[in-house]
């Protein structure tokens, strides 16, 4: 059966203004890695982490010191982290359009599958030309567009159940350079066999294994987490690994409308093993990340707290936290 998605094509380099942020793929990169465990712990503070904490803290998901050190080299060369020092300490935080970009994301991961289903029957359909050769502009055009939930229906032919959003407009511009066209329309049925539904771009069958896998693995943990018997290191790693792997269902999974779904569809029962996992680790997390980074910062310690759920749904700017000075 073929795959609903592929994971590069999804999760490409995501920009932010200038700035590239890590592939998103299966698997944790040590770059990757490094922008969940500061975005975790800092993104509401824009608290300045020395390199040596930041280190350690990879270390603990079998990340070298070199590879650390490399991962967070590269990630200040993309414009993720911005460096500076203090008594001769290097530091790192991360850049302010890093911080908005992961905010927003936030956000979508956040709320997802919170809301009721409003769909009104119109399936937005985006069609497009490319010239021949811009295979990596259609590589680019695919991951916009899966990115915003379409999935494809025909060659060049994409749809998702939800309207365009303002701010898509001029991305899928930029990112076609032949032509494109998007409007809202209801399917009509054919008396034939022929007739492909909308709802068959996506792959129901591969995406619900991949919420079986997510459930697999992390539904047994819940018991744990709730009885206070994941700490330290392991706390940390399971929750940004549960983070890691649930960002990836907006995408896969763009709500789509109930009509089509089974009935005992797993969207939900994800979201609550999310919700148990990453916010009942939240503190023992912190606990341990704020431990280990003591053992490396100045005084005073870096102002580390770990958002919920639904902290991080309203996004990092409604906490009004300018972020600590430039420790030079």
């Amino acid at each position: 059966m073929a795959s609903p998605f592929t994971v590069e094509e999804i999760f490409s380099d995501v920009t932010a203004d200038s700035v590239r942020l890590p592939r998103r793929q299966r698997g944790n990169s040590p770059q990757g890695l490094a922008v969940t465990l500061i975005a975790d712990y800092t993104v509401r503070t824009r608290a300045w982490l020395p390199s040596a904490a930041i280190a350690a803290l990879l270390e603990e998901f079998g990340v070298t010191p070199g590879a650390a050190k490399t991962a967070v080299s590269r990630l200040a060369r993309r414009g993720v982290l911005e460096r500076g020092r203090r008594h001769g300490t290097s530091s790192y935080r991360l850049t302010d359009p890093v911080v908005a970009e992961l905010s927003i994301g936030g956000a979508t991961v956040a709320t997802f599958a919170t809301g009721p289903d409003l769909w009104d029957g119109l399936w937005t359909v985006v069609v497009f030309t490319m010239p021949v050769g811009e295979k990596s502009r259609r590589s680019a055009l695919r991951a916009e567009l899966r990115w915003r939930g379409f999935a494809p229906l025909y060659d060049g032919v994409w749809v998702s159940p939800h309207p365009l959003a303002d701010d898509a407009h001029a991305a899928l511009v930029e990112a076609t350079p032949g032509a494109v066209t998007a409007f809202r329309a209801r399917q009509v049925e054919f008396a034939s066999d022929v007739t492909r539904d909308p709802i068959e771009a996506w792959d129901l069958v591969a995406i619900a294994n991949e919420y079986e896998t997510f459930l697999h693995r992390w539904e047994p943990l819940v018991p744990d987490v709730r009885a206070g018997d994941v700490t330290g290191a392991a706390a940390v790693r399971a929750r940004t690994e549960v983070m890691d792997t649930y960002r990836r269902f907006p995408a896969l999974d763009p709500l789509l409308p109930a009509a089509f779904m089974p009935a005992d569809w797993p969207r939900a029962r994800a979201r609550e093993v999310f919700l148990a996992v990453y916010d009942g680790l939240a503190e023992p997390a912190r606990d341990h990340v704020r431990s280990v980074v003591a053992r490396f910062a100045y005084d005073p310690q870096p102002d580390l707290r770990a958002h919920t759920a639904a902290e991080m749904a309203v996004g990092a700017t409604a906490f009004g936290h300018p972020g600590t000075p430039d420790p030079r």
